[in-house]
């Protein structure tokens, strides 16, 4: 099946999908151990999810970045993950896609939710021709995001540098192998469409 341009490509189960995110150890190991967000986490400012875990090896270096170095991913109910879906904006006006400008800004200002599609990532994290979904969340998103729809919150550093060490001996296949099995999500085109250039 030919891989749509922009497409979400995801570990997801009938109910559940998997996002990424990367953070310093004394929010990201906390988080781990209580299967929450602790109290030092800022959910008054924007917070990325992505699907994609080579997006988020590409985005913390694998896990190495300041800041980045415990690698979580994320079980969230799908039925979160539409609702922000349904309820984002795209971060940058697109002509033809939005009526004007102005109009544009006027969404984006409101959405509890923002989308880019930025180019998806190989294991050496080089860009691919297709393009892979990150989901901002603010305000009532973010809030909804930490208190109702985790359901699970593992560490995949550990995953992360052996990916990254098999890669750097030249074993793409066996890195291959210990990759999330992403699949496309089933995300129908009425709730993309108005997040699709």
């Amino acid at each position: 099946m030919e891989e749509p341009h922009r497409g979400i490509r995801a570990l997801h189960t009938a109910s559940t999908i998997t996002v990424y995110q990367a953070y310093a150890p004394e929010i990201g190991v906390t988080a781990v151990r209580d299967g929450r967000f602790p109290s030092t986490w800022l959910r008054d400012r924007m917070t990325w999810i992505k699907p994609s875990f080579l997006w988020m090896m590409y985005r913390s270096n694998w896990g190495t970045s300041t800041g980045q170095e415990t690698v979580l991913a994320v079980e969230i109910a799908r039925v979160g993950f539409d609702w922000a879906l349904r309820h984002a904006c795209l971060s940058s006006y697109v002509r033809g896609l939005h009526p004007d400008r102005g109009t544009w800004q006027r969404e984006l200002k409101r959405a509890p939710a923002r989308v880019q599609w930025d180019p998806e990532r190989d294991l050496n994290l080089s860009p691919l021709p297709h393009r892979s979904l990150q989901l901002g969340l603010s305000g009532e998103a973010s809030s909804r995001y930490a208190d109702e729809w985790i359901v699970s919150i593992r560490d995949v550093t550990p995953l992360a540098r052996e990916i990254r060490a098999l890669v750097n001996r030249g074993d793409l296949d066996s890195a291959t192998g210990l990759l999330p099995q992403e699949l496309r999500y089933p995300a129908d085109d009425e709730l993309l469409a108005h997040l699709r250039p």
